[in-house]
This record gives structure tokens, C-alpha cells and sequence, in this order.
């Protein structure tokens, strides 16, 4: 009897554990596809603040259309690939979805309106995390100077040298500079001047 007991007992331990085990592969094939379907470009303009502002900026770039062929899309500048970040990021954009309830920038005149902050705000989380996304495709590692401009080339080793991070020069790059003053190029009238931000230093490639 005894026996019995402790044989049904384990076979249903077992019989557990294999609905858990296959609950678990289904929850997780469930919530990756949900996180990689969240993480296209398709998605990204789905509202028409994207779709009719800082999307049809970033169509005139070198990122949308170049001799390569190769594109960026938003996600490769906005969402590490990296799971950890990618998942805090998507924490972080709950905010974004909450202003698109509220309509906080559903008209080009709104959005025009927050450029300067909503830029700010991508501007520090690139430099507090050096570029992580840019640095997807570019690396200071795999530059060969030799093949670059007479101007790109000595900026960028002496970026590498500053442990400069690419969004401490590369603001703009893809979407419309919002009307601020910049430690690189020539002063802009009525431009705005942003509050100095603590230098974080970047870690230097090796």
C-alpha cells in the first residue's frame, strides 16, 4: 500500500514538473515573440507621432538609404540587442505609451514643442549607456582610420583618446537637430543652450 502510494506520489511529481517544463517553453515562446514583434520598425511607426515626424527625417539619412544597402532601423538606434537592457529599455518606453494615451505630442505643433526635451532625454540615455546601440555597427576597435575622411579620422582618435562616446558629436544624425547650441560647429541665433550635464566618462575600447 505503502509502496503504491509513494509510486503514485513520484508519478505525479513528474507529471508536474512536465506541465510546468512545457507551460514554461509556451509563457516564454509567448512573451519573446510579443518582445520581438514590439521590436520592428513596422511597430515603431504604428502612431502617426512617429510615422509623421521623426520617421520621414530619418527617410532623408544615410541610415534609411545608402550605397550598401544596409539599413538601421529604429530599434538598432533605440533598443540594445542585448536582453537585459533591451528589457530595461521596454520598461522605460511604458512612459512612452502612457503620453500617447494622454496625446501629449499628437500634433506636429506638440511635438515640435517637446523636440528639444525629448532629444535631450535619448541624448543622455545614449551617453549614459556609450552609444550601446550605435555601437552595434560602429566600433572605434574596427575603424581604419587610413579609409576615413581627413576630417572623421583624427576626430575620431581623438575621441577614442577623450573616451568620448559617439552621441557626444553625433546628435542629429538621423532626425532634425533640434535648435540647440553644440560644442562642434558654428554658434546658431536664438538656439537654445542646454544645461551642462556631468561628464561620465566612457569606458575606452582596448
Amino acid at each position: 500500500m505503502i509502496a503504491q502510494l509513494i509510486k503514485r506520489f513520484r508519478a505525479l511529481i513528474f507529471s508536474t514538473l512536465g506541465v510546468a517544463f512545457v507551460l514554461g517553453i509556451v509563457f516564454w515562446g509567448g512573451f519573446n515573440t510579443v518582445l520581438e514583434w514590439t521590436n520592428r520598425e513596422a511597430f515603431c511607426i504604428s502612431c502617426h507621432e512617429m510615422e509623421q515626424n521623426v520617421y520621414q527625417e530619418y527617410r532623408n539619412t544615410i541610415h534609411y538609404a545608402n550605397r550598401t544597402g544596409v539599413r538601421a532601423t529604429c530599434p538598432d538606434c533605440h533598443v540594445p540587442k542585448e536582453w537585459g537592457p533591451k528589457i530595461v529599455r521596454k520598461i522605460q518606453a511604458s512612459n512612452e505609451v502612457l503620453h500617447k494615451l494622454l496625446g501629449s505630442i499628437d500634433t506636429p505643433e506638440k511635438f515640435n514643442a517637446k523636440r528639444v526635451v525629448l532629444a535631450q532625454n535619448e541624448w543622455n540615455r545614449m551617453k549614459q549607456n556609450d552609444s550601446q546601440e550605435c555601437r552595434n555597427c560602429h566600433n572605434y576597435d574596427y575603424m581604419d582610420y587610413s579609409e576615413q575622411s581627413r576630417r572623421a579620422s583624427p576626430a575620431h582618435q581623438r575621441a577614442w583618446q577623450e573616451g568620448k562616446t559617439c552621441i557626444d558629436c553625433h546628435k542629429g544624425i538621423a532626425h532634425a537637430l533640434p535648435p540647440i547650441e553644440q560644442s562642434i560647429g558654428s554658434e546658431k541665433g536664438g538656439a537654445v543652450i542646454l544645461p551642462a550635464e556631468p561628464r561620465q566618462e566612457a569606458e575606452v575600447p582596448k
